[in-house]
């Protein structure tokens, strides 16, 4: 009896052992797939950032025809392709991320996002209109404000651009956008007043200085504002006052414009100078 009480003891155990094995190998594979969800995280956060935008889209392509089911995975080669400059496809690819199980209204805004990069403004309005008004986000009113001034619905873009400031701790980006949209509609006036705000929220954008330079000169107002800008800055400033002067008919405000230009360069300004010889031939 004694015997096979030890060999029962012996069995339990070796089973015991056998169990705690199984557990701690099932404990270990979990850990591992916590292990590459986190790689596969930081990776696709690294990919949709700083990677190239070509390798990017590659990755993600890649990864979602592999998982198929993934929508992080096909939200990130939608993302990738707009970062990538490649739009139109961002859109086929955004339709099937807002098509999927989980899809949420951000992925609509994503959508209507790619849509205005590739000059769909009305699917993009479409698209906008579908989100529920409760859903206020800065990206949203951001692209709202987009889309009433492809249509030239100057009353709703200003209300969506003062929305969007509201929204964001980051305005300089909606100050340009709107100081254009002023500039465009030929209020050149408020445009200025919103691009030398849109400046000193961020002095190191150019194109804000340059529709500044715009705003101004439209004005007749030849001589350079003073916001910061180094000495390549200025001399693309004064460009763009001189073609300004030259096209509204000051014709010698331009020329002279031109060629302080070209001496405040700190290189050779091809662009300036061929300006400058058409000008001077025509001249002569």
């Amino acid at each position: 009896m004694r015997h096979w009480f030890i060999v029962s003891l012996c069995i339990g155990g070796t089973l015991a052992l056998s169990a705690c094995g199984a557990n701690d190998q099932s404990s270990v594979d979990r850990k591992l797939q916590e292990v590459n969800v986190i790689d596969e995280t930081n990776l696709s956060d690294v990919m949709l950032t700083v990677a190239d935008p070509g390798e990017a889209v590659n990755y993600f392509r890649r990864s979602s025809l592999e998982n198929p089911d993934r929508i992080d995975l096909q939200r990130g080669l939608a993302a990738s392709l707009v970062r990538a400059k490649r739009p139109h496809e961002a859109v086929i690819e955004w339709r099937k991320v807002a098509a999927m199980e989980g899809a949420t209204n951000d992925d609509k805004v994503g959508l209507a996002d790619a849509q205005i990069r590739a000059n769909e403004f009305d699917a993009a309005r479409e698209t906008l209109n579908s989100i529920p008004p409760t859903y206020e986000t800065f990206k949203r009113y951001r692209l709202e404000a987009i889309v009433a001034d492809a249509a030239k619905d100057w009353k709703k873009a200003d209300a969506f651009y003062e929305t969007a400031l509201g929204l964001t701790l980051s305005p300089a980006g909606v100050l340009n956008n709107w100081g254009y949209s002023k500039l465009t509609r030929g209020d050149f006036a408020g445009a200025e007043r919103l691009l030398t705000d849109s400046i000193r929220q961020d002095n190191s954008v150019f194109t804000a200085k340059n529709n500044l330079v715009l705003a101004r000169g439209a004005q007749g107002n030849y001589t350079l504002p003073v916001i910061p800008m180094d000495q390549t800055e200025r001399a693309k400033l004064l460009h763009t006052l001189a073609l300004t002067a030259i096209k509204q008919g000051d014709v010698k405000t331009g020329q002279a414009l031109l060629k302080e230009a070209i001496e405040t360069h700190p290189q050779h300004f091809e662009e300036a100078t061929r300006s400058l010889r058409a000008l001077e031939g025509t001249n002569g």
